[in-house]
């Protein structure tokens, strides 16, 4: 958990915030990060149901560095939220940039 903070993480993390806020990319947009910092991207598509006013939708805030609504309203339809996550798995020497998309 501690490698986001280390000197090598930081690149990675400085890519995914802006003014120490969690930036909001769109579908098709993606971290910038200079070509010596390249790494694998993987994507994964989490698709969150259950009970009304459960929380789903302040977990996905959470997750997507906004703001939770203050009040519950209820969810029309599907609302997708990307987010951007580098890690370092351990026993691997290199560092990943996870994509999810959360659909809420």
């Amino acid at each position: 958990p501690g490698w986001l903070l280390s000197p090598a993480g930081r690149p990675y993390l400085d890519s995914i915030l802006h003014k120490n806020q969690r930036r909001v990319f769109g579908l098709l947009e993606r971290p910038a990060l200079p070509p010596a910092l390249a790494v694998p991207t993987v994507t994964y598509k989490l698709f969150l149901a259950g009970r009304s006013g459960v929380g789903k939708t302040a977990l996905v805030a959470w997750l997507g560095g906004t703001p939770a609504p203050p009040a519950h309203h209820e969810t029309l339809g599907i609302e997708a939220t990307t987010v951007f996550w580098p890690a370092k798995p351990r026993g691997s020497g290199r560092p990943v940039l996870f994509q999810l998309h959360l659909w809420d």
